[in-house]
């Protein structure tokens, strides 16, 4: 067997391990039950090692990808996995991101081998996980509060449902059904998965695969010790900071530093706040996966993203900090707003490092929007959550993209009409937020508006950031816009907290209005 592929067969066999998870991501989405599944495509699927190196992943969630290794390595610990078997978590404290990303993990057992050959995994935010609102995004002071926490247990043995595991999920969220169709559908998605790659193994060989496996995983780690060959010598500092925690911090920190180190890239996150009361701390799992995706936006398109980009990267987050947080912190937020922060100040600091790649700051928020209540037309509870765009920075070679979902998260919209059909509510504003990006000789993209009306009484949960602080500028480009949300009942506009917990009438409507990105270089004088 060759010691290296030529870079033809590195290609081929990166494209084939690759296709497997995206024809997983296509099994899933056509399957899925609920709109946050099947029209937001929020969800990840991947392909591992026999150890659980992540070999290949779809263009799915950056937050979910470079977490999700961290799940399965914990799935592969915890329990014996055989032939048949499917293992479920949602553990932020096992590799987790926060409670309503369910992952589930299975073996790829060939015929006559008594060792797992590989392993495959999806990831799906599910709209409800119980906890104290519907969404399952409350502004906690604690894990227990914000759902059913999932360690690794088996939902599958041999092929058959483990019936006790399925009904204690079940029992735990606001709405069942939508849970079971989303459930079965990540089901699915495995099992094509599982079918790929034997096929793989069959038409090329197991021992040819596996080593392809290693040889693309070791291409990624070259490519990406090229890169850090080609970044200056130094220590490159940046701060920004999260508004609040929704409970009472105000202004908390965040700090990273990246250096060169022996051949690695260092990430270190010293100086960042201590875990917060709110629900805005990031586990490991969570900085991993920001800083997986900044590196794998340097790195580009031609290196294949898997575990071998991380070889030569270390990070360093103190423990009981808000980028490393500790049991029983809440996280809800830390997995969706926290983690645009911390991209934010990575990219600040690489600027001067690499200023001629690195854009301004985006919205740095996800604006998470969920409510939740009965829907007397239809019988039924439902739980709608969606995360609302906004502008992306401007950079060295043109201006940012406007009504975009950036950086750590990468779904769509639920359109207007599936939003409508689907649940109580009615859109009566979606629209781009002019001037809302910042000004500069490339200009940052603009925000959005979308506004909101409930047709009968629910429960509103916002979590969201950049209020009170806005997307920076670089090279004397100014920064975006921030952000404000209203109530507005009987006509009457009131302004809202950017993290607030809300009993709704039929009626209200609530208004999102979200941050324009950073213009880049200093505005041309007319």
């Amino acid at each position: 067997m060759p010691s290296k592929l030529s870079p033809s067969d590195l290609e081929l066999y990166n494209n084939r391990l690759t296709a497997v998870a995206e024809e997983m991501g296509m099994v899933l989405q056509q399957a899925g039950f609920s709109p946050n599944i099947k029209e937001r495509h929020d969800f990840s699927c991947a392909l591992f090692g026999s150890r659980g190196e992540m070999v290949a992943h779809a263009a799915h969630i950056p937050v979910h990808l470079g977490s999700t290794p961290l799940s399965v390595q914990a799935a592969i610990a915890a329990t014996d996995m055989n032939d048949g078997d499917i293992v479920m978590l949602n553990d932020p404290y096992a590799g987790g991101t926060h409670l309503p990303d369910v992952t589930l993990v299975a073996p790829v057992f060939l015929e006559g081998e008594g060792a797992p050959y590989a392993f495959v995994a999806d990831r799906a935010h599910h709209a409800d996980i119980g906890g104290a609102s519907p969404g399952s995004m409350p502004i906690s002071t604690d894990i227990h509060q914000e759902g059913l926490r999932i360690p690794p247990v088996h939902l599958y043995r041999a092929g058959n449902s483990v019936r006790e595991t399925r009904e204690l999920f079940l029992a735990n969220t606001r709405v069942a059904e939508e849970r079971l169709g989303d459930l079965d559908a990540q089901v699915a998605a495995l099992r094509v998965g599982i079918s790929r790659v034997r096929d793989l193994a069959e038409r090329h060989g197991s021992g040819v695969l596996a080593h392809a496996m290693s040889e693309v995983r070791a291409y990624s780690s070259r490519l990406v010790r090229g890169l850090i060959r080609r970044i200056p010598h130094g220590r490159f500092v940046a701060e920004d900071v999260l508004d609040d925690d929704g409970i009472g911090q105000t202004e908390i920190p965040i700090r990273v530093a990246v250096f060169r180190s022996r051949g690695k890239l260092v990430f270190d996150f010293a100086g960042s706040a201590p875990q917060v009361r709110g629900p805005l701390n990031a586990n490991l799992a969570i900085t991993t996966s920001a800083v997986f995706y900044v590196v794998a936006c340097l790195a580009g398109r031609e290196v294949p993203a898997n575990s071998g980009m991380m070889e030569p990267i270390d990070i360093r987050a103190p423990e009981g900090s808000v980028t490393n947080c500790l049991f029983p912190a809440g996280v809800a937020g830390g997995n969706v707003e926290t983690s645009q922060r911390i991209v934010d100040i990575i990219l600040r600091a690489l600027a001067v490092a690499l200023p001629e790649r690195i854009p301004a700051a985006s919205c740095g928020t996800m604006s998470n929007l969920a409510l939740g209540g009965y829907d007397s037309a239809r019988q039924r509870f439902y739980s709608y959550y969606e995360t609302v765009g906004g502008g992306a920075g401007a950079g060295p070679v043109g201006n940012g993209a406007s009504a975009v979902q950036t950086h750590m998260t990468n779904t769509l919209n639920t359109p207007v009409e599936v939003l409508e059909a689907y649940y109580p509510l009615r859109v009566a504003r979606y629209r781009v937020r002019r001037g809302s990006g910042g000004k500069g000789l490339h200009r940052g993209g603009d925000g959005i508006e979308r506004e909101i009306e409930l047709l009968g009484p629910a429960d509103l949960t916002l979590l969201a950031e950049r209020r009170t602080t806005r997307p920076y500028g670089l090279s004397d480009g100014e920064p975006g816009k921030s952000r404000c949300d209203w109530l507005i009942r009987a006509g009457k506009r009131t302004r809202l907290a950017a993290k607030i917990n809300l009993r709704l009438e039929g009626g209200d409507r609530v208004l999102v209005t979200t941050p324009g990105g950073g213009g880049w270089g200093r505005p041309k004088k007319r």
